[in-house]
């Protein structure tokens, strides 16, 4: 495989897990990238699949000893990262990781591997869209969804640093637009 890896980047809403269950999916030299966190565990979540729970000071410890490619403090004290042992993890196993990242890890990711990585940036189709899938989850209030719809605006300007954009107006063309990239990408 050439020590390839896939970035999925997008900002909150815009439908980048869904994109990467297609992915993995679709291509079984594929694997899914666990991250490394700082925050706790919730209920279903397990360690080792879905984040590697570190505490702050753990995670402090393995910045300190360069174990991360790329790693940033979201808010005071909470940390999240990709451990370069989950990387040569997957590729011991001749595999290709797939990272779910936010934009900001996205361009982390994309400027560590260079030409051996495929970046993808999935956009909302409108702010306004992005907005209503947002509201559909129920998970923000209405302060946390303006700050997050701020941070979306400014992710966006990022866009054009990725490989591809892939707008997802319609998942199914959304996943099949972002297979197409990955299955040349891997030829």
């Amino acid at each position: 495989m050439n020590e390839k890896a896939i970035i999925v980047s997008a900002p909150s809403g815009a439908g980048k897990t869904s994109i990467v269950k297609h992915l993995l999916s679709k291509f079984p030299m594929l694997c899914f990238s666990v991250s490394a966190c700082s925050r706790s565990r919730r209920d279903g979540e397990a360690d080792g699949k879905d984040y590697y729970f570190l505490t702050t000071d753990q995670f402090r410890e393995k910045i300190e000893a360069c174990e991360f490619l790329e790693w940033e403090e979201v808010y005071p004290g909470c940390y999240y990262g990709t451990l370069k042992s989950e990387v040569r993890r997957i590729w011991s196993m001749n595999k290709v990781p797939v990272f779910d990242v936010d934009v900001k890890g996205g361009l982390n990711l994309r400027r560590y591997f260079k030409t051996s990585g495929l970046s993808i940036f999935i956009q909302p189709p409108s702010i306004e869209i992005l907005k209503q899938r947002l509201e559909i989850r129920g998970t923000e209030n209405p302060e946390s969804l303006n700050k997050r719809l701020a941070k979306v605006e400014y992710e966006l300007t990022f866009a054009g640093k990725f490989d591809a954009i892939v707008v997802n107006n319609e998942l199914l063309k959304a996943t099949d637009e972002a297979s197409q990239l990955v299955d040349n990408f891997l030829k």
